[in-house]
């Protein structure tokens, strides 16, 4: 499994880092983004501190991590200026919170995260056509969700990005341990949004060419 979107104690996640990538490493992932929730207020604390803690865990695990920020309920306006801020501050992988059918995000923040070139855009289930469109042309990554409330819309985005030709990528969005997911439980819930096995198995090739154009690092 690689996962591009989780969370820790850092936000509003339940885990230290260390047993994110414990737990992880566990069940099988060989690489895994970590992405707390941030604005302009915490974003370099966020990854002032993970990357301490890098220092030791990349010496100590076999899983591929990867820093980065989630972008969350910031100002539309003000979204490309942040991911460029985050880049700037080492963030290695910028995922952006698109707009969701559970949190009352603002409306153009999907189109915002896109036009800035986020990395990924996260459970965007309010996305529309043009806007699927957009994100093909700027190379962003739409996100298939295990996480539950935000995989509702999981069908709506499966579909216009099948329609159009978009990437798909594959994420838990993980708070808590039991968010964690296995491969086969990954298949199952891009199947369950309309994917064919083939497709979802796109999506996994997606994650992983992702992790080596941010990392420069090929999975095995």
């Amino acid at each position: 499994m690689v996962d591009l979107h989780t969370h820790t104690f850092f936000s509003d996640g339940e885990l230290l880092p260390s047993e994110l990538v414990r737990r992880a490493e566990a069940i099988g992932y060989r690489a895994i983004a970590i992405t707390d929730h941030a604005d302009f207020s915490n974003y370099r604390f966020l990854l002032e501190r993970l990357y301490e803690t890098l220092e030791i865990l990349n010496e100590n695990t076999s899983v591929v991590i990867i820093p980065g920020v989630e972008i969350t309920h910031v100002p539309p306006a003000k979204i490309p200026e942040l991911i460029e801020r985050c880049r700037e501050a080492g963030a290695k992988i910028v995922v952006v919170h698109g707009e969701t059918v559970v949190e009352p995000v603002a409306p153009g923040t999907n189109r915002a995260a896109i036009e800035g070139k986020a990395d990924i855009l996260a459970h965007p289930g309010l996305i529309t056509r043009e806007e699927v469109e957009l994100a093909k042309e700027n190379g962003v990554f739409l996100e298939i969700t295990t996480r539950r409330g935000h995989s509702i819309t999981n069908g709506h985005v499966a579909k216009l990005a099948t329609e159009v030709g978009a990437p798909l990528v594959i994420n838990t969005d993980a708070h808590s341990p039991g968010d964690l997911v296995t491969r086969s439980f990954a298949i199952t819930v891009g199947v369950g949004a309309g994917l064919t096995v083939q497709q979802v198995e796109e999506c996994f090739g997606n994650s992983e060419s992702l992790v080596k154009r941010l990392t420069g690092k090929v999975l095995r």
